[in-house]
């Protein structure tokens, strides 16, 4: 959901937020039983899994999930002012995510159609227009505890992994596609509340990068902090959750190789909130970027369409209606 976005810009058409509110309108009477809003069981309660819409459930009865521990869900999202490079970007996607647990395998993962609706701004490209058709993260974690068969955990950190995450965005040319693999650890971090956390450090492998100086190299680190707080259950039976995480990317070279426009750290922190039921599931999401894509902000560029200022700095929104089976 994130670096497809690089070189885009602003003003959803009234006819995209028109669509999303037709959604909208159409699901909002349906009510299901909740998921529950106390603290996740023990084995279960990682805040892993970057995502607009990650809520942890329990096991429940087939009769209402496909699976006792594979959460799937597809959501459709419309983004608004989307900075990860310095034209941002407005879509409307449709989305497919997956997370779950099973014996020391912590999976999560989205795979994403870019503008599935042909309704974005005039640097939108997706699956229509000769654009990228897809674009995927998945952020597997193995417990070392549970393949060593010992508790590894002290003081608030209670249990470690080996970490990874994909992200992969299949543009049209090799100038139009991404293909970056972080890995690294992680843990999971006693809070003593309701408060789910999660850390993981990476290294960053760069192959494709949208024609990006650092590619094919290993370039720079990332530091993650992931983080989910159950607010509260209603009489209805949906329930209201935040979400939220942090990507600190420091330890670039990329604004040695390529110059002022770009720089060698970004920021991206993203705050959700969702209410869902059962199955159905709405969210509303703020996301402040800083140097998005490492994008320096307010540098003049040119991509053959006449110059303008960069804009990574500053606000984006999404919001989606979904259905979780």
């Amino acid at each position: 959901m994130e670096l497809r976005e690089a070189f885009r810009s602003s003003s959803l058409s009234p006819a995209g937020w028109g669509t999303v509110l037709v959604i909208l309108m159409f699901v909002s009477g349906v009510s299901r039983p909740a998921w529950s809003a106390t603290p996740p069981a023990e084995g279960r309660d990682s805040a892993q899994g970057e995502t607009l819409s990650y809520e942890i459930t329990e096991p429940v009865d087939k009769g209402k999930y496909l699976s006792s521990w594979y959460n799937q869900n597809f959501t459709l999202i419309g983004s608004k002012d989307i900075s990860f490079g310095p034209q941002p970007v407005d879509d409307i996607y449709l989305e497919y995510e997956y997370f779950g647990r099973k014996g020391p395998f912590e999976l999560y993962g989205y795979i994403d159609i870019p503008k599935v609706l042909g309704i974005g701004n005039s640097h939108d490209n997706g699956v229509w227009d000769k654009g990228s058709p897809v674009f995927m993260e998945h952020e597997p974690r193995i417990s070392i505890d549970e393949l060593l068969g010992r508790k590894l955990g002290f003081g608030p950190f209670k249990e470690f992994y080996v970490a990874f995450d994909w992200i992969y965005d299949h543009g049209h040319n090799s100038d139009n596609r991404g293909n970056t693999l972080y890995s690294g650890l992680g843990t999971d971090i006693e809070t003593g509340t309701p408060l789910s956390l999660s850390a993981n450090f990476y290294a960053r492998r760069q192959w494709e990068n949208y024609g990006a100086a650092n590619e094919y190299s290993w370039d720079g680190y990332r530091a993650q902090l992931k983080y989910i707080l159950p607010l509260g259950a209603f009489s209805n039976g949906a329930s209201l959750t935040y979400i939220g995480f942090t990507n600190f990317d420091f330890g670039s070279d990329l604004h040695d190789k390529a110059g002022p426009s770009r720089t060698a750290n970004a920021t991206v922190a993203t705050n959700v909130l969702l209410y869902s039921f059962t199955h159905l599931r709405f969210m509303a999401v703020g996301r402040y970027f800083h140097n998005g894509g490492q994008w320096k902000d307010d540098t003049e560029l040119n991509f053959g369409e006449g110059p303008f200022r960069a804009r990574s700095n500053g606000w984006g929104y999404y919001f989606g209606v979904g259905y979780q089976f």
